[in-house]
């Protein structure tokens, strides 16, 4: 892991490279995760793209930042990724849930000069359901159930993947969990989504509940240079379940449109 100091503090960061010459992918996680969700685009494209995954402030090997309440976490996490783009001279920004709030809001708050933008299982606004918001305050071994759930994180995961899941939760704690999913209950950008001109792909998972379909059609249509797809067979951690497809898509649009 590397690290780059901002703000007051250090952000680590993971870089796979095999001798890539095509852009500079920095990927960001989503609630309640680390850059371990991209294990499989650390292995997997860095023949093709330098990929760089992140851990937001107080995840994994990253320091935290002394913020509680939904808005101010968010405004750190995207201290946190416009400081590692800049570190790595990044081309582009890929955001999972939370991590495509961060994206859009690093996007629409600084010139990072990026040429496009992957929006997976995310939105112009992510609404948290109350029951998941009060039981990640008191029974967080239930909201971990419920994220479990069919067609939540995962539509038909192996019992390997889902134990990862679960445990990199609980490695995380329910401090900074639920810090995350209220960042992304107050996040509502739809009134600015129309300023993102870089090319834009929205891609969720044929499954995914927690943020279906009709979310990454929305950004189509209401970003000027956006469209979307979906991956079969797989709901909001598309890029753990199904990586072949997830990375597929991400190739066909880097092709087309870088």
């Amino acid at each position: 892991m590397r690290t780059v100091a901002h703000d007051g503090r250090d952000t680590a960061f993971r870089i796979g490279d095999r001798g890539a010459t095509g852009p500079t992918l920095v990927l960001v996680h989503g609630s309640g995760g680390t850059h371990e969700i991209w294990k499989s685009q650390l292995a997997r494209l860095a023949g093709d793209y330098r990929v760089v995954a992140l851990d937001l402030s107080g995840h994994g090997e990253s320091e935290d930042v002394a913020v509680a309440d939904g808005h101010a976490a968010r405004e750190a996490y995207v201290e946190d990724v416009i400081a590692v783009t800049h570190a790595v001279s990044g081309d582009v920004l890929v955001g999972n849930s939370l991590g495509g709030a961060v994206v859009i809001e690093a996007m629409l708050s600084a010139d990072l000069g990026v040429a496009a933008a992957v929006l997976a299982g995310s939105g112009a606004k992510l609404g948290v359901l109350e029951d998941l918001r009060n039981w990640l305050a008191d029974d967080f071994d239930r909201a971990i159930d419920f994220l479990h759930g069919e067609d939540m994180l995962f539509h038909d995961p192996d019992p390997e993947l889902e134990t990862f899941s679960r445990e990199a939760k609980r490695t995380v704690g329910r401090r900074v969990t639920e810090r995350d999913f209220i960042a992304s209950h107050n996040f509502d950008e739809r009134d600015r989504i129309d300023q993102i001109a870089v090319p834009t792909l929205a891609l969720t998972g044929q499954y995914d509940r927690l943020t279906p379909p009709e979310y990454h059609q929305y950004l189509a249509e209401e970003m000027p240079d956006a469209e979307w797809t979906t991956v079969p067979d797989a709901a909001h951690l598309s890029m753990l379940e199904a990586p072949e497809a997830f990375d597929a898509a991400l190739r066909d649009f880097f092709q087309r449109r870088l």
